[in-house]
């Protein structure tokens, strides 16, 4: 077993609780500047934090196959690797829908707008979680220009590993649902996918040690 995997092993449900509660912080950031973007009331919520090996993403997607809505944010600094932010073909049109204030479809077309309306709403969500994980865990993150992109999980996989290069083996998952008066429930997921060495100093400091 490799130190990476010790460590992973050894990851137990105070440090995944951990990782939640500072998610939850993120959400509550990034639900007041929907909120404020909305003029709306929005709630936001993390019922689960996860790590999974990457090659198993694809699943808490839908499937390989599945049409998703797709950010990805590379991230430099104290961790390095990416940001993929992805919300399902109905969250995404509700979600724009009430951003721009009429009906939109993006499985017919992403026109500017949409494309402009779904970077900054992953902007929003990316920089209030990486805020939270940078503060809790004392390391600096930057992240970058984000790209957009509408296809299948296994696609938008393959071209975060292509956009990446060296990517890690895991990926931390954080399961986001929004929520409020003017809004269906919306499902996205947040995941951060670090590289092998940023993973372990994640790991670090959390605390989560080789005896």
């Amino acid at each position: 077993m490799s130190n990476l995997d010790d460590k992973l092993s050894k990851l137990g449900p105070i440090q995944l609780d951990a990782l939640r509660e500072v998610a939850s912080i993120g959400a509550g950031n990034a639900a007041t500047s929907l909120s404020e973007m909305l003029n709306n009331k929005i709630d936001m919520k993390v019922p689960k934090v996860s790590i999974l090996p990457v090659d198993q993403v694809p699943e808490m997607m839908g499937g390989v196959e599945n049409l998703i809505t797709a950010v990805l944010v590379r991230i430099k600094g104290d961790i390095n690797g990416g940001v993929l932010f992805t919300l399902d073909t109905s969250s995404a049109n509700t979600l724009l829908s009430l951003l721009i204030g009429e009906k939109v479809n993006i499985e017919d077309s992403i026109g500017e707008i949409e494309d402009s309306a779904l970077k900054e709403i992953a902007n929003i969500l990316t920089g209030s979680n990486l805020n939270a994980f940078s503060q809790m865990l004392d390391i600096q993150i930057k992240p970058e220009v984000p790209s957009l992109a509408y296809d299948m999980a296994g696609a938008i996989l393959e071209v975060a590993f292509i956009e990446l290069g060296q990517i890690g083996d895991y990926s931390l998952v954080i399961e986001t649902e929004v929520s409020g008066s003017i809004a269906e429930e919306i499902k996205g997921h947040f995941f951060l996918i670090p590289d092998p060495d940023s993973l372990d100093v994640i790991l670090t400091k959390l605390g989560v040690l080789v005896d």
